[in-house]
């Protein structure tokens, strides 16, 4: 076998063998049970909550989640516009990088705020590290509010009748400090020891091996770069992200970075299984998900791993793949792995040249982010999924002329209408944002905004309003996208398309939560069986068909046709 395959299929088995344990783990945290680190961050957090006046005890509505979620992120979005405005004379700054335009930081801001980390600048010469270390203490920020309204779903759904679903900053500050923390902290340590640097020391000059002088940026990469990975965030502290050498240095770091990605999505499947003591149906959601992500990374390896033939026709070799935009230290095979882990979650870091894959793979990392709920991002992959097992149980109790019902709750007309909502608001976002850029495109030519004209050029375009909807952050880069209209209307589709997936799904399971709980009986539909899951897989691929195909079909599609033999 292939020695490039049989390094994908190591990181994908990996990757699960350790998110099974993780998850157990993360039930814990969840739980309030004890675990080997709270000797460790006990003390720190009753301090925390001391200082703030917290009480993590008192347990809240669902309505009064949602309200703390907001109140955090107005906070940290005004410091972050401060600081952004001002990074040019504020301290940390020894490379002297210029303070941002206020659209730019518009963007920027709500970018990291809301877990997308779309990146409209070069981090090397657009941040200083002031900047860049509020945008990794963003990274931890929005991945543990994305975990902390995973638990609230976890608390409701739970087999009892109640509106009180726990305490949000309490599952806030455990898994910044119980979860992500502890991984980052070791893929930090790994990544130093691998030549990525972590200083305040400003660029430093060496001299290359043909005689040039050039100018190497360093900084504190190494702890952003590790929660950028672990908490699906993916902004990196380099403008080529993960494709640079001090980001993502050999492949050893690579399959380190690669596993680090989807690892706390997937162990919250996991989770939610030993939380609800319902292990078959965390498997049933697992086998979804993977089934689904496979289904993307296959064709793409294939089609990564055989290059193009208009290139084989110019007599150019292609024995390692489709080359262009990767990097030949980690090969073709584990860039298509790398870009479908990173946008069937809501990561967005690369390793490879998104723009430069071949037509079809660019439509299977769409489709990734349009679905956006195999795996997905920190705690948000599983709402959107609950979404999903919303509709396909309320298609399946039509089907057979029974109430709905999921885990003893009957989900009626209320609970359907905001599903239908928060699905629907997805491809509304993107549609519409890309439906306004084309019209604009076609009236100002002169904008110059796109690289390349055609199907790719619309697909540039498509790419980058699915990726701001899906709070993911990769793009294909020939879009020239720090103007004024990238930097605003993605700004707008990223605020909305983060917070109204998170209220929604909380909206459904609060309100469920406090209806009486209905015993199972013979007619009962049972979640977590394989025929559930077909269903649930069926109603995925049947909506994100009929809302993207015809998009798709303008863009990638028609774009694979036409290239010649």
């Amino acid at each position: 076998m292939n020695p490039e395959i049989i390094s994908v299929i190591f990181i994908v088995v990996l990757t699960i063998i350790m998110a099974i344990p993780l998850g157990k783990y993360i039930a814990r945290v969840y739980a309030g049970e004890k675990t080997m680190l709270d000797p460790v961050f006990n003390p720190i957090e009753k301090l925390f909550y001391r200082i703030s006046r917290i009480d993590a005890t008192q347990e809240m509505t669902w309505k009064e989640h949602l309200v703390a979620l907001l109140v955090i992120n107005i906070v940290w979005f005004m410091y972050g516009m401060l600081i952004l405005l001002n990074q040019g004379w504020l301290p940390l700054n020894p490379d002297g990088n210029p303070s941002m335009t206020a659209d730019l930081a518009f963007n920027t801001v709500i970018s990291f705020v809301s877990n997308t980390n779309l990146q409209h600048y070069s981090g090397e010469s657009g941040v200083s590290y002031l900047g860049q270390l509020t945008l990794m203490l963003y990274q931890f920020i929005s991945a543990g509010v994305g975990m902390a309204m995973a638990a609230v779903l976890f608390n409701a759904l739970r087999e009892r009748t109640t509106d009180k679903l726990g305490n949000f900053y309490d599952y806030f500050i455990k898994s910044c400090t119980r979860i992500l923390l502890p991984i980052s902290l070791i893929v930090a340590i790994i990544l130093v020891f691998n030549g990525t640097p972590m200083t305040f020391e400003g660029k430093d000059t060496i001299t290359s091996l043909q005689g040039d002088t050039v100018q190497v940026s360093r900084g504190p990469a190494a702890g952003m770069i590790a929660i950028k990975q672990v908490g699906t965030n993916g902004g990196g502290f380099y403008g080529a992200n993960s494709a640079h050498p001090l980001e993502n240095p050999n492949f050893f770091t690579n399959i380190v970075e690669t596993i680090s990605i989807p690892l706390v999505s997937i162990a919250l499947v996991f989770a939610l299984g030993y939380y609800l003591k319902r292990k078959k149906l965390a498997w049933m959601i697992f086998g979804v998900m993977t089934a689904g992500f496979l289904l993307f990374l296959i064709p793409t390896i294939y089609f990564e791993m055989h290059g193009s033939t208009a290139i084989t026709r110019l007599g150019i070799d292609q024995s390692l793949g489709s080359m262009e935009g990767k990097e030949v230290r980690f090969g073709s095979a584990a860039s298509a792995l790398w870009a479908i882990v990173t946008t069937c979650t809501s990561n967005g870091s690369v390793n490879a040249m998104h723009d430069s894959l071949t037509p079809m793979s660019g439509m299977f990392t769409m489709l990734g982010m349009q679905i956006n709920a195999f795996y997905g991002g920190k705690g948000v992959g599983l709402l959107n999924f609950y979404i999903f097992v919303i509709i396909a149980v309320f298609i399946s109790g039509l089907m057979v002329g029974r109430t709905p019902e999921f885990l003893g709750k009957k989900i009626e007309v209320r609970e359907m209408k905001i599903a239908m909502l928060v699905f629907l608001l997805h491809p509304l976002l993107i549609l519409a944002g890309t439906a306004l850029s084309s019209y604009i495109l076609y009236l100002h030519p002169d904008y110059g905004w796109l690289n390349n004209p055609g199907y790719h050029g619309f697909s540039e375009m498509l790419y980058e309003y699915t990726s701001s909807s899906a709070n993911n952050g990769s793009g294909f880069e020939g879009l020239g996208d720090n103007t004024p209209w990238w930097n605003i209307s993605c700004g707008i589709i990223m605020l909305l398309a983060r917070f109204i997936p998170i209220i929604g799904p909380i909206a459904i399971a609060g309100i469920l939560a406090n209806k009486k709980y209905i015993p199972e009986s013979s007619g009962t539909l049972k979640a977590d069986t394989g025929t559930f899951g077909v269903m649930i897989f069926a109603v995925i691929a049947i909506l994100v068909a009929l809302s993207f195909f015809t998009a798709l079909a303008l863009g990638p599609i028609a774009e694979y046709f036409s290239m010649p033999g």
